[in-house]
């Protein structure tokens, strides 16, 4: 295995993260100069990797998307693809669950970077626990999955319930959606830790990227497994 990378001055380019990891480099593209991300995207395309950013904003977006490259851009969750996915190369199922439609900028950058990264992804949103009856209309579809992301603001409580009643792990992510009281995210962060269901992971506040990761790398595992 070969550990390279692309020297461009500003930045060095990780060109064997998929060697190393299994999926595709990424791009955090927050604090970048639009200069800069279009010159990262021009050097992965030229070295041909397939490449996914997250935090795009839609200035970077529009300065970079003239630079006929293979791009693809996402408005609501702010996730930068260049080049193909993988097109559902993971084996088995991922499911997202969503608790509100303002979790959804959260949930779509798991969902469309799982995607990338090869999952096959089925949506579950707005089956917050405030209409219980919501979720338990598509707990089967949710019990078919692999591996479950539960995403969830307020008081977090998604992710417990959701435990409560599947075999496969989940994954929880804590939004910063909520009033005062929920700090920016922190109480659904503690709730989620602190869950009495069993088989919860959780990632950082609104990082549904990292959730993503971690569940492709099970569903990698799982292919490994059925080999």
């Amino acid at each position: 295995m070969s550990d390279v990378y692309s020297d461009i001055g500003f930045a060095k380019l990780d060109l064997s993260r998929k060697e190393r990891t299994g999926q595709p480099e990424t791009i955090y593209c927050a604090g970048k100069t639009k200069e800069q991300l279009l010159k990262i995207l021009q050097t992965f395309q030229e070295k041909n990797i397939a490449v996914v950013g997250t935090r795009c904003s839609p200035e970077q977006y529009e300065f970079v998307k003239n630079s006929n490259l293979p791009l693809q851009y996402d408005e609501l969750s702010h996730i930068l693809t260049l080049g193909e996915s993988q097109k559902s190369s993971l084996c088995g199922k991922l499911a997202i669950c969503a608790a509100g439609t303002a979790d959804l900028p959260v949930a779509e950058e798991a969902a469309k970077v799982a995607e990338f990264f090869g999952a096959q992804v089925c949506r579950q949103y707005d089956v917050g626990i405030t209409g219980l009856h919501r979720l338990l209309s598509k707990i089967e579809e949710i019990r078919a999955a692999d591996v479950i992301i539960a995403v969830a603001g307020m008081e977090g409580a998604l992710a417990s319930v959701i435990a409560g009643l599947v075999k496969a792990p989940v994954i929880a992510v804590p939004t910063s959606v909520g009033y005062g009281a929920s700090f920016g995210g922190l109480a659904p962060l503690l709730t989620m830790i602190n869950s009495c269901a069993e088989g919860i992971s959780v990632v950082n506040i609104d990082n549904g990227f990292g959730a993503a990761v971690q569940a492709c790398r099970i569903l990698r595992l799982l292919g490994k497994n059925n080999d």
